[in-house]
C-alpha cells in the first residue's frame, strides 16, 4: 500500500493533472494554460494535494530550471531565419526598441501602480518584458491568423525571455552591491561579457551537434539523449559563469541548430515538442500549486492598479512605439499590443530573486511573488480567453481551415479538384513535377510546386488551412510516407491515401482513401470512361440507405461527407463516418446511371 503523501504519487498526480488539462483544453477549446492554473490552483492550495515546498524541498528550484531550459531550448528549435522574411524588422524592434521602452513603462507602473521601491521596480519591470514560448505556443496554436503576426509574437516571447531575466540579474546585482553606491559601469559589463560568453557556449554546441549528427559521430538511437544531455550541461555552466544566462545558451543553441541540417531535425523536434508538452504541464501544476494562501494573503489592493496598468497601458504603448515607422496594418499592431501572456520564466525568474532579496534583507521583496503570480493569472484569463474573439473582431482570424490539399497532379486528381473547387471550397494541388501542375494551371487551379514533405516541415506551406490531405501520386510508397510523416502534424484523422495496387491497404501507412479502396489506376481509368464527380443531400425523403443502395447497385465509390457546419470526412477503407439527414456526400459515379449524371449537372 501507498499513502497520498508519497511523492511518486505525487509526481504521478502532477502528471495526470497537467496532461488532464491539456487534453481537456483541446476537447472544450479553452486555453489550455489557464485551464493548467486552475488545476495546479485546485491541486495545491485548495485539496492540498500537491505541496511543492514540501514535497520537492531543495529540488523544486532546480528541477524547475531545468526544465525551462529545455523549453526554451525547444522554443529556439521552432525559430527559423526564414521566417524574419515578413517580419523581421518587426522581431528587431520589439526587441530593441520593445525592451528599453517596456522595460521603463513597467518600471512606472511597479513604482507609482504597486508601490514598489524604485530598485524592485525596475527587477520587477524587467522581468515584465517576457512573454514566453510556454504560453504563447499553446495560444497560437488554437488561432489560424496571418504567418507573420504568429512570428512576430514567436520570436517576441522566445528571444526575450533570457533578456528579462538578464535585466532582473543586472537590476539584482546592482541592489545587493550597495544601490546608488554600485559600480553600474562594472555590474553592466560583467552581464554583457556573461551575455556574449553564453552565446559564444549555446553556438558552439550548437554547431558542435549539427556537425557531428549528420557525419555519423553518434548513432541515431542516442541522438535525443545526447541533445537533452548536452542542453541541460550547457544551461548548468553557463548558470555557473552568472545566474539565468544559461537561458541565452540554451536559446541560442536551439536557433542554431534550427537553421543547420541535421538529417535528423523532425525526429528530433518531435521529441523535444512531446518532452515539452510534458514539461510545461509538469511545471506549471507545480508552480500555481505553490500559490498557498500565505501569497494570497500577501496580494495587496494596490497591486490592482498595477495590473490595470500593465495590460491597457504598458503593453499597448509599448508595442505602438516600437512599431511606430513600420509598414505593419494598424489591425495587426492591435492585436500584437493586446496579446502578452505571462508565464514559467516570469513567476521563476521572480520567485527566484524574491527569495534570494529577502534573505539579503531588502524590505519589500516578499511583495514580488503574489505580485508575479496576479500578473500570470490576469494575462492568461484576459489574453487567453479573448486572443479568439480579438482577432475576429480585428479581421484577422481566417477562421478554420476548409481547404483539401491533394498531393500529385493528374487526371484524376485535376478533375477532383475542379469539383472540389466547384464546391467553394478551397483546393490546393501539389506535385514536385513543374510538367505535371501545367495542366492544373490550366485549368484555373491553385498549385504549389515542391515536394510535400519539404515545404510542409520547412514552413514554406501554411497546413492549417486544409481540413484533409490526400495523397494521390502514381507511387504508393511515396504516398504512404506523406501519410505517415504528415499525420503526427495535422492529425491522422486528417490525412489519407489513394494506393498504388488493390492488395496494398494497410491501416499503418495512413488512412486508404473510399470504402473500395480503389488503387490511383483504375480511378484514371473510370475517369476516361467517363466518370463524373457529384453530389447528393440526405434528407429525410431520401435517407442515407437509399443513396447506399443505389451506389451499390451503380458501382460508384463514396468520397466524402460534408456536415452543415462545413466539416468534411472523407470515406477511407476500414472507416465510413457517420452520415445524417442534412449532409451532403461527394461521389465519383459511372456515366450509365441517369440519376448520377443528373446530380452531377446539378452540382456543376
Amino acid at each position: 500500500m501507498f499513502a497520498i503523501d508519497s511523492l511518486l504519487v505525487k509526481i504521478a498526480l502532477i502528471g495526470v493533472i497537467g496532461i488532464g488539462a491539456q487534453w481537456i483544453a483541446w476537447r472544450t477549446g479553452r486555453p489550455a494554460i489557464a485551464l493548467m492554473l486552475i488545476a495546479g490552483i485546485v491541486a495545491g492550495p485548495v485539496l492540498g494535494l500537491i505541496r511543492p515546498e514540501q514535497d520537492f524541498g531543495n529540488l523544486r528550484e532546480p528541477i524547475i530550471k531545468l526544465a525551462v531550459a529545455v523549453i526554451l531550448f525547444e522554443g529556439g528549435l521552432s525559430l527559423k531565419f526564414r521566417e524574419l522574411r515578413q517580419a523581421g524588422y518587426a522581431v528587431a524592434l520589439l526587441v530593441f526598441v520593445g525592451v528599453p521602452v517596456g522595460w521603463a513603462l513597467g518600471t512606472a507602473a511597479a513604482y507609482y501602480g504597486a508601490g514598489l521601491s524604485f530598485e524592485l521596480s525596475a527587477l520587477f519591470g524587467g522581468v515584465m518584458v517576457v512573454t514566453g514560448p510556454t504560453v504563447i505556443g499553446p495560444m497560437l496554436r488554437t488561432l489560424n491568423i496571418a504567418p507573420r503576426v504568429k512570428n512576430m509574437l514567436k520570436w517576441e516571447g522566445i528571444v526575450n525571455d533570457p533578456i528579462g531575466a538578464l535585466l532582473a540579474v543586472g537590476i539584482y546585482s546592482y541592489i545587493t552591491h550597495g544601490g546608488a553606491e554600485a559600480n553600474s559601469i562594472g555590474i553592466v559589463t560583467d552581464v554583457v561579457a556573461a551575455s556574449l560568453l553564453a552565446i559564444l557556449i549555446g553556438g558552439a554546441a550548437g554547431f558542435a551537434l549539427t556537425w557531428a549528427f549528420p557525419r555519423g559521430w553518434v548513432p541515431e538511437y542516442l541522438k535525443a539523449p545526447v541533445l537533452l544531455t548536452t542542453v541541460i550541461a550547457v544551461f548548468v555552466l553557463s548558470d555557473l559563469i552568472m545566474h539565468e544566462t544559461g537561458l541565452i545558451t540554451v536559446t541560442v543553441m536551439g536557433v542554431v541548430m534550427a537553421n543547420r541540417e541535421t538529417y535528423s531535425t523532425h525526429m528530433l523536434q518531435r521529441f523535444k515538442e512531446d518532452l515539452t508538452v510534458l514539461l510545461v504541464s509538469g511545471v506549471f501544476i507545480i508552480l500555481s500549486a505553490t500559490l498557498d494562501w500565505t501569497v494570497v494573503s500577501n496580494f495587496q489592493a494596490r497591486f490592482l492598479v498595477f495590473l490595470v496598468l500593465l495590460l491597457f497601458v504598458v503593453r499597448p504603448l509599448t508595442i505602438m512605439i516600437a512599431l511606430l515607422f513600420t509598414r505593419i496594418p494598424l489591425k495587426e499592431r492591435l492585436f500584437v499590443a493586446w496579446i502578452a501572456p505571462r508565464g514559467i520564466v516570469a513567476v521563476a525568474v521572480t520567485g527566484l530573486f524574491a527569495l534570494r532579496l529577502s534573505d539579503y534583507g531588502i524590505a519589500g521583496s516578499e511583495a514580488l511573488v503574489p505580485l508575479s503570480f496576479g500578473v500570470v493569472i490576469a494575462t492568461i484569463f484576459a489574453h487567453g480567453f479573448t486572443a479568439g474573439p480579438f482577432a475576429r473582431w480585428l479581421g484577422l482570424d481566417r477562421g478554420k481551415g476548409d481547404g483539401v490539399l491533394l498531393v500529385g497532379a493528374n487526371s484524376w486528381t485535376i478533375a477532383f479538384a475542379e469539383f472540389i473547387k466547384r464546391q467553394e471550397r478551397d483546393v490546393l494541388v501539389a506535385d514536385a513535377s513543374q510538367l505535371a501542375l501545367r495542366r492544373a494551371r490550366h485549368a484555373g487551379l491553385p498549385v504549389y510546386h515542391g515536394d510535400i514533405l519539404d515545404e510542409v516541415h520547412e514552413d514554406h506551406l501554411d497546413i492549417g488551412q486544409f481540413q484533409q490531405l490526400i495523397a494521390a501520386t502514381d507511387n504508393d510508397a511515396y504516398n504512404a510516407l506523406v501519410c505517415s510523416e504528415l499525420a503526427p502534424e495535422i492529425g491522422h484523422d486528417r490525412v489519407s491515401r489513394v494506393i498504388g495496387e488493390a492488395q496494398q491497404g494497410s491501416q499503418r501507412r495512413g488512412r486508404v482513401f473510399t470504402l473500395a479502396a480503389t488503387p490511383i489506376e483504375e480511378h484514371l481509368d473510370r475517369l476516361q470512361a467517363g466518370w463524373t464527380f457529384s453530389r447528393t443531400r440526405i434528407t429525410e425523403k431520401f435517407p442515407y440507405s437509399d443513396y447506399a443502395a443505389r451506389m451499390k447497385a451503380s458501382g460508384g465509390d463514396s468520397l466524402a461527407v460534408v456536415r452543415p457546419s462545413g466539416e468534411l470526412v472523407i470515406f477511407a477503407k476500414h472507416h465510413r463516418p457517420a452520415v445524417e439527414a442534412g449532409d451532403t456526400l461527394w461521389s465519383f459515379v459511372p456515366p450509365e446511371d441517369p440519376k448520377a449524371r443528373m446530380e452531377a449537372r446539378e452540382a456543376a
